[in-house]
């Protein structure tokens, strides 16, 4: 399973590179046409909750799980934009990664500055502080796990990675904060980069990690849905 090492990355007629593999990747097994968001649109197509019943149940003072995910996907869409913006400066983006279970990795960020497990997480509005493994908002009872799931998002990702490449690919979490009023950060949380949704561009700044056939070949990898499958 996965992507074979092929060291002889070529150049299309416009210059860039492109590994071999990419040739004899079905279509249906290609994650790159993926829009930001793509999983959270089918879950909501598929909904079998109609619009009388969300009505109703907000009428009742319930809370749909669809409404969640329409607040997910918006966000998604927003963070996917400004990743996809990042292409000029050598950099790729996977979308919407499906693992085994029902997590599902919201943006694979690929370029100079290394790799990134990007997770949105919509705040709306409100105060968040995040801590080493939750982020608490104001109004909310109970906080929010987000901060150990794109950890564990980004620790499932690695492997995967450093196998189907033949090299080690080191996968960063980083978590964004979608329309926090304000954000505060525990200093004790030193591996997931947390920012807001106008900082994520600045990702586009760093450098260093990977040469750009390395990042050819991660990009190779990742959009290769059946690599995913032993995650």
């Amino acid at each position: 399973m996965g992507v074979c090492e092929r060291p002889d990355a070529k150049r299309s007629p416009n210059g860039k590179r492109y590994d071999p593999e990419r040739l004899f990747l079905p279509p249906d097994d290609d994650l790159a046409p993926n829009r930001p968001g793509e999983t959270l649109r089918v879950r909501l197509d598929t909904s079998r909750t109609g619009r009388l019943g969300l009505i109703l149940a907000r009428l009742l003072g319930r809370r749909p799980v669809e409404d969640a995910w329409r607040r997910s996907l918006a966000a998604e869409r927003l963070v996917g934009a400004e990743l996809d913006g990042l292409a000029a400066a050598g950099w790729e983006v996977v979308h919407s990664i499906a693992l085994p279970g029902d997590a599902v990795v919201p943006h694979l960020l690929i370029g100079p500055g290394g790799v990134f497990c990007v997770a949105p997480e919509p705040v709306r509005g409100a105060h968040a502080e995040v801590g080493e493994e939750t982020v608490r908002v104001a109004g909310e009872r109970h906080g929010r796990p987000c901060v150990r799931r794109v950890r564990q998002a980004a620790a499932r990702c690695a492997p995967v990675l450093t196998r189907g490449c033949g090299f080690l690919v080191r996968v960063h979490p980083v978590l964004v904060l979608v329309g926090a009023a304000g954000v505060e950060v525990t200093p004790a949380l030193e591996d997931v980069r947390v920012l807001r949704e106008d900082e994520v561009a600045g990702l586009g700044a760093l450098g260093g990690a990977l040469h750009p056939d390395r990042v050819d070949r991660v990009h190779t990898v990742a959009r290769n849905r059946r690599v995913w499958l032993a995650a």
